[in-house]
């Protein structure tokens, strides 16, 4: 027989334990299932997150799942390779290995992958001296000899940014061209006193299991201690295809189109965190999915009361037609 829940998380990150959290405190038979891809996974803390900030990503997400089982929410590490809407508050939900769930609702919080730039050394070296977002980690590189590596002219933008937190910043526009550069482009760069340097990065410098330079295709090397990328983000949007959810272009990537709560266009499918948008931080991750939690939690009540209700119209309505046919016999014999 097919297992029945109230509600199925797919993605066990902040936003999907968040939707559990709120769910299993209200009592509602909740399955989570995470293939354990973080995609804080290579930062050793995380920051701006009151209360947890500093905290290994890895603990956070243990502490998570020890507070989801205090209230009997179910957690398999796995992965969900198919899911079909067969009705109503009905979906089937298939598990690698072959395991089938059903579930009432769904939440999808699968998150986003970071596709790092093709340059030798990033990917090695991405969450320690390779950053890519300055509220996560700028302060632990305060005054720090700051790069930046352009993948596209809004990386002028990531530049400025991070001018924030150092004043030692040079921006390569490694594949930009630099007439790409606007005039407006020109004009902050110089007031912000970030050096601009034209050419193909080809490499990092590396001494000690630290980042010292960055090489350039002409031979040279800039001293830099820190380096900035941004990454392509590719959300993980597979389930959502599957069920036939609208999904919207934006320069960060394809994400679903939701409503202020992560309602889908699909009725019943929820999304949260890094599956509606790049810049949902681990804090906005867990709002959301606590958001979520609560509503689906309220449409599952109102769904069974109106059963009920229905129910109970029912069966009052086929006793009136019983107590109409009896009267009608017992006319007939008289």
């Amino acid at each position: 027989m097919t297992e029945r829940y109230e509600v199925v998380v797919v993605g066990g990150g902040a936003a999907g334990l968040s939707a559990a959290l709120v769910l299993g405190r209200a009592r509602r038979h909740t399955l989570v299932v995470d293939a354990g891809e973080p995609r804080n996974a290579p930062a050793a803390h995380l920051q701006g997150f009151l209360t947890r900030d500093g905290m290994p990503p890895a603990e956070f997400l243990a502490e998570g799942r020890r507070e989801i089982e205090r209230y009997g929410v179910e957690l398999v590490r796995g992965r969900v390779v198919d899911v079909v809407h067969s009705g109503v508050g009905a979906f089937e939900v298939t598990l690698a290995g072959g395991r089938t769930v059903h579930a009432r609702r769904l939440v999808v919080a699968t998150g986003l992958v970071d596709e790092l730039p093709p340059v030798p050394g990033v990917a090695e070296r991405f969450g320690r001296d390779v950053l890519h977002c300055p509220y996560c980690h700028g302060w632990e590189v305060r005054d720090e000899a700051f790069g930046v590596l352009a993948s596209t002219p809004m990386s002028v933008h990531q530049a400025l940014i991070v001018s924030q937190w150092s004043k030692d910043v040079t921006l390569f526009l490694h594949t930009v061209g630099a007439d790409e550069l606007t005039d407006d482009d020109r004009r902050r760069l110089a007031a912000a006193g970030v050096t601009v340097v034209s050419g193909e990065v080809t490499g990092l410098v590396v001494n000690g299991d630290r980042l010292t330079g960055v090489r350039l295709a002409d031979g040279t090397t800039r001293d830099r201690s820190v380096l900035f990328v941004a990454p392509r983000a590719v959300p993980r949007t597979d389930l959502l295809d599957r069920l036939g959810a609208e999904l919207r272009e934006t320069p960060f990537g394809t994400y679903p189109v939701v409503d202020e709560t992560g309602l889908t266009t699909v009725p019943g499918v929820w999304a949260a965190g890094n599956a509606i948008g790049f810049a949902e931080q681990l804090v906005n991750a867990a709002s959301g999915g606590y958001r979520a939690g609560v509503v689906i939690n309220g449409d599952l009540l109102f769904a069974d009361l109106d059963a009920a209700d229905l129910d109970a119209a029912g069966i009052a309505a086929a006793g009136i037609a019983a107590a109409s046919s009896e009267a009608a016999n017992a006319d007939e014999r008289v």
